[in-house]
Parts: C-alpha cells; structure tokens; sequence
C-alpha cells in the first residue's frame, strides 16, 4: 500500500549509510484518497440535509402541524391546523416537556408555536388564561380561544398539564426549555438504575444544581492541578516519583480519614433532636457516609498493596521519566497537544451533531397515528445515517492518530538530533509539516483499523442494551465475552498503531511495514517492554490518582455544608470523572513520549554500536536505565537465558 520508501532500502545497503528523517516519500496513498472520498460523502450528507432539511425548521422550530414557528407556512395536503402565519408566534412550546419518549429520544408531546416562553410557573387555568391576554402568547391549543380557557371541557386535553414550569428560550433555537432541570427526572431513572428510590433521585438532582458553581470550580482546578503536574514534571523529573507515592499516599489516607471522621460525627449527633419527616434523611446520610468511608478504605489498601509490589522497580523509572523531562524541556509545546486535539475533536463534533439535527428535519412530512406530522427521508437516503455514523468514529480516530504521529515525529526529530542546538524552531510544527505531506495516508489506515473493531463492539453493546432483561444467561454470557475480546483487540490494536507511527516517523515506510517492524521489536523485547511500562504507566496512575484524589478531597471540604450527604454522590462523581479525564488527557502526552523514546532507542541499537563513526544517538541515561532494568530483573530471579540476549533492535 501507498509509495515506495526509500529508507529502507537505503538501510538495507549499509548500516553506516542510515541516517533517520532524510529520506522522505508519501507513504498509503491509496488509503489518503479513500479517505477524502469518504469525507467528500460526509460533505454531501451535509449539503443533502442542509438543502432538504429546512435549516428553518431545525434553528426556529416546528409545532406538531408541521408550522414553522416565526414565518407564514404553506398548507400541507390533509394536515388539520397547517399553513398557520406565526409570524408573531417565535418559539416552541411543549403541552408536557417532561413527558419524555426514552426509545425514540424525544418529547412525547403536542408542540405550539407561541409568542412568549412563560417565565414564571402557572398553576391553574386562570394563571395560563391571564398569561394569554397579558402576554398575547396563548399555551392551549390552536382551537382553544383564550377566554374558554376555564370554561371549555376540552381544555383539561388541549391545554398544558398543570402546573406549567417556568422556562426559558434555548438561545438560537428558539425552543420553550424549563429552567428547573429536574423536570427530567424520570430520564435520570431510567438511566441510574441503582436508585430505586424517586425521592433520593431527585435529592441527588437538586444537589447537582445547587452545587453546580462548585462543580464548576472544581473542574477548573482539575485541569489546574493537571497543568502543573505536566510543569513539574519537566523540572523535577528524578524525585518526582518518589513526590507522587507520598503525594498519594497522603491524599488516599486523609480522604478516608476525612471521611471516617465524618461518619463518626454524624453517628455521635443525637437523633432525639430530629425532626421525624427527617430522621429517614438522617439515615441516609449515615449510610451513605458509611458506603464513602469503606470504599475509600477498600481503595486505599489496594493501591498500598500494588505499590508494595511496586517498590523495588520504582527507581528505574526515575531514569526514564529523566530522559522524558529533557524532552518536554526541549519540546514545550507537547503540553498543549491536548487542547489541539480536544479544540480539534469538539470542533467535528458540533459539525457531526449539526449535520445530524439537520438530517433529522429533513424528509417529507407525514401524518403519524396521533395525527401529528413528522418529517421522514424514505428510500435509500434513510440510511444515510449510518455512513454519518461511521464518520463519527473514523474522522475522530483519524484526528486522535493526527495526535500521535505528531507526537511521535516531534519526539523522533529530537532523539535523532545528536547536537540538540540544532532542532527546529518549532518541531512540533515540524513534525505536523511531515504529516500533512508524507503521513496523512498511514494516519487514515491506522484509523480505519480502529473503526473496523470499534463498529462491531458498539453494535454489539447496543444489541446488548435492547435485550437487557430478555435474552438467556447463555446469549448474555455471549455477547459480554464478545464485547470484552473486542474491547481488548482494540486496546492492543491502539497500542501497536501508536508503535507504528513512530516506526513510520523515523524509516518513512507505510503503514503494514511499520506496523510489522515495531510488532516484531515489541515481541522480542516484551520483558523490558513489559517492566517499562508497567513502571511507567503505574507511576503516570498515581498521578491520575493525585488529580483525582486532590479534587475529590476539595469537593468534600467545599460540599460539607449541606449536610445532607446523600447528595453529595452526584456532584463528586462529576467532578472526579472530569478530573480523570483531564488527567488522563495530559499525562497520555507523558506516556507517548516515554513509548516513542524506547522504540527510538531499540533502532538506534541497530544500526549504531558506539563505534567511531557509528555512534549512538541515544541519551546516556536511556542507557543506564535499560542496563538496570536487567540487573534488577536477574536479581528478581527473572533473569534466566531471556535477561542473557540483548536488546533486540528494529530488523529491516
């Protein structure tokens, strides 16, 4: 696949003649083309669903008759209360915006163009009749004058369901939203199947929004904490290991101490002065702080067991994160790959969920069995969607591996560099440069790989879903094991991509080639592969688990106001996932560096033994780092004939 590379040719003649980034050549044309087909169809999916969708219809609004909220309409064949002039009438207003359809994704309610969303809840009839003839926005029916409002027996049905919720347009869009978000509960239910509760569910609801500035805050400081951390790291690279294990060590034991002492104040504090509407809510408390107090616990003694496992390996890997801090010193601006991607990934993503609204307006209207109108693409075109789908995941995978590549060809330029003065201005950019002109093919590839094994999982995970409570405990038993050998194919599929770009950054060869040569380096070295990254990646672990386990023990100390602690479930998970997420988004730059450093390393083996002439490009503590790693492992008793070979370099 793709142009012929001219470095390994060059490599194969004479060793001594090999020199990594010189020799450049395109590399799985045939997949770049493919590639800009396929988003030459997304591109039409996008006209086709502009063109036919009524952009109208999706930015102002429709009501159930097929009326476009804020425009003169025409007359629909056979449609009662169609072709109305709304002019005057701007915005979308649901008879019942809680009743929600969970299958189809929508609400299951009659829809109304009005002039004016209600502000303030309406509680009776007389309330949604003075708002009418205050406001000029009638809320009933289109049949319904508003002085019948408390006369007409029909009104109970073509009127909204009492009390009416206070709400508020959605800038752009023109639609009535209520403002108090717990009118969706019953989503939420349907969802958080683990609360069988209504009244906890809705605690926990109205604990998100009376704590959603502190949720707020306490993401920002997980992104904070997550900047910093990537900043220490730089500079403090050979004690910042053993920072971490105390940082963690600290943090796990003062949560659960935290905690642990909450429960026993709680536990001590005299239930003769509760109220008894309140003494269930007081045992909740108890018991959810109890729960806190002994997972915390659990945690807390795992994460000392697998680190007294962990100890004897723990100096190593000060070598390496050195090696990878004189790279982030060299190369500032890989801390900022993240917010490339993510701006890049968000960017798709609001065109991808644009096109989709757009393509679900577009079609030709159609009465359903309630009479009501609903727009619907019939023929080949209904299946549109699914290719929008398939776009969704290659093009994000292909913007994650853009991601890659330039990391690895920027962490290439530096390690190949013998007289560091000499690097790029820039080689971040550099390396995109070399992308954009050589790899954008390799890229496509490796990402249409990932896309093959993630379509069948999610289709599988879905099936799973829809018969969750239907199929046998054989079919269920199935369909997880599927799941899981998918999920873990992808895993190592990611893991070997990763490799292969960097194998195509330094010999510009395609991508089956280089996938082939870093598999073949892997497998070789798999106990030093293994001891580099189970080291490295635990320590990048304690570092998620600083993140988490500092913002998390923020959350508690800010939320201990409310002293109904079952609320506090919500908000800290929110606020822990993101914090992970943010971690996990920085600290995986880290963990590139240090795979593409290693792979650099084992060509470099090849083709250079230290001779005058043939000297090594590799940093001198890179060196030590492997040499130690087979010292300890043969004091391990893990040595045998494995420990005896060398290091086994990239073979072309």
């Amino acid at each position: 696949m793709g142009c012929c590379s001219s470095a390994s040719s060059a490599a194969q003649s004479s060793k001594r003649e090999w020199k990594p980034l010189e020799d450049r050549s395109c590399t799985d044309i045939p997949w770049l083309m493919l590639f800009i087909l396929f988003c030459i169809g997304m591109g039409f999916i996008c006209g086709f669903s502009i063109a036919t969708g009524a952009a109208a219809r999706l930015v102002s609004g429709y009501d159930s008759y097929g009326n476009i909220c804020g425009q003169k309409n025409a007359k629909l064949e056979g449609i009662p209360n169609s072709g109305m002039d709304h002019t005057q009438r701007k915005y979308v207003f649901f008879l019942d915006p809680c009743n929600l359809d969970l299958i189809n994704r929508k609400i299951k309610s009659v829809a109304l163009c009005v002039a004016a969303c209600p502000r303030q809840e309406l509680k009776t009839l007389s309330d949604v009749q003075k708002f009418a003839e205050t406001n000029g926005s009638a809320l009933c029916s289109y049949n319904l004058k508003p002085s019948e409002y408390t006369t007409s027996s029909k009104s109970s049905v073509l009127c909204p369901k009492l009390p009416v919720p206070a709400s508020a347009p959605i800038p752009f869009f023109h639609r009535c939203a209520p403002v108090n978000i717990s009118c969706y509960a019953k989503f939420a239910e349907a969802l958080i199947t683990f609360v069988s509760d209504n009244s906890v569910l809705h605690r926990l609801i109205s604990g998100v929004m009376t704590s959603k500035e502190i949720i707020l805050g306490l993401c920002l400081l997980s992104l904070v904490l997550s900047m910093i951390l990537m900043v220490i790291i730089r500079y403090i690279s050979r004690v910042l290991v053993w920072i971490l294990t105390i940082l963690v060590i600290l943090g796990s034991l003062g949560g659960t101490g935290v905690l642990w002492w909450l429960y026993a104040k709680q536990r001590r504090s005299p239930k003769e002065t509760v109220i008894p509407e309140q003494l269930q809510v007081a045992e909740d408390n108890l018991r959810a702080l109890l729960i806190y107090a002994i997972s915390a616990t659990v945690f807390t003694v795992i994460l000392f067991l697998i680190m007294l496992v962990m100890r004897k390996r723990v100096a190593l890997t000060i070598a390496l994160f050195h090696v990878a801090g004189k790279v982030f010193i060299h190369l500032p601006l890989l801390v900022f790959q993240p917010f490339w991607t993510f701006f890049a990934l968000v960017l798709f993503w609001v065109y991808w969920i644009m096109t989709l609204l757009f393509l679900g307006t577009a079609g030709s209207a159609v009465q359903n069995e309630q009479g009501f109108v609903e727009f619907k693409i019939s023929g080949p075109l209904q299946y549109m969607w699914w290719y929008h789908v398939v776009g969704l995941i290659w093009i994000s995978e292909f913007i994650l591996a853009c991601q890659q590549m330039t990391v690895a060809g920027a962490v290439v330029t530096y390690y190949f560099t013998r007289d560091k003065r000499n690097l790029p201005f820039t080689p971040i950019l550099a390396s995109v440069n070399r992308l954009i002109r050589y790899h954008l093919g390799t890229v496509a590839k490796g990402s249409f790989i990932i896309t093959l094994v993630k379509i069948p999982r999610m289709i599988l995970m879905y099936i799973h879903s829809q018969l969750k409570g239907k199929e046998n405990a054989c079919a269920r038993c199935v369909l997880k094991s599927c799941i899981c050998c998918l999920w873990c194919l992808e895993k190592c599929l990611n893991y070997l991509n990763q490799n292969a770009y960097t194998a195509t950054a330094i010999n510009s060869t395609n991508f089956c080639t280089s996938a082939k040569d870093a598999f073949v380096i892997l497998v070789e070295n798999a106990l030093r592969v293994a001891a580099i990254n189970t080291v490295g990646d635990f320590m990048l672990f304690l570092g998620k688990v600083l993140i988490v386990c500092s913002t998390g023990l923020a959350g508690i100390m800010l939320l201990n106001y409310q002293q109904d602690y079952t609320v506090w479930v919500l908000p800290l998970i929110i606020v822990c996932l993101f914090a992970f997420l943010v971690a996990h988004c920085f600290l995986s730059i880290y963990e590139m560096v240090v795979d593409v450093l290693f792979l650099c390393f084992a060509v470099d083996t090849k083709y250079n033994d230290g001779s005058p002439g043939r000297e090594f490009y590799m940093d001198k503590v890179l060196m030590e780092f492997v040499e130690n790693s087979r010292k300890a492992m043969k004091e391990a008793g893990k040595g045998g004939a494995a420990d005896a070979r060398e290091l086994k370099p990239m073979i072309k």
